[in-house]
């Protein structure tokens, strides 16, 4: 039997994420972004907070996306 557990259950919030883990959550993050994932799902799927994210996208140098939505119009 492996001493690793089976499945992954998402970051506690406010657990420190450093290391070799902070670098494979970087990674992975990364991966998913660039596939078109939004921070904010990113968010939800790992427990984190937005702003949590944005950091690690921003510390592994991953170009981000403008704001998506409608646009305001100026009214003619």
């Amino acid at each position: 039997m492996s001493d690793r557990p089976q499945s992954k259950a998402p970051l506690g919030k406010g657990t420190r994420v450093t290391g070799k883990s902070r670098d494979r959550l970087q990674t992975q993050l990364k991966k998913q972004y660039e596939a078109g994932a939004s921070i904010r799902s990113l968010a939800r799927s790992t427990g984190r907070s937005y702003g949590f994210i944005h950091n690690v996208l921003v510390e592994s140098h991953v170009q981000l996306r403008s704001r998506g939505g409608a646009n305001r119009r100026k009214v003619q």
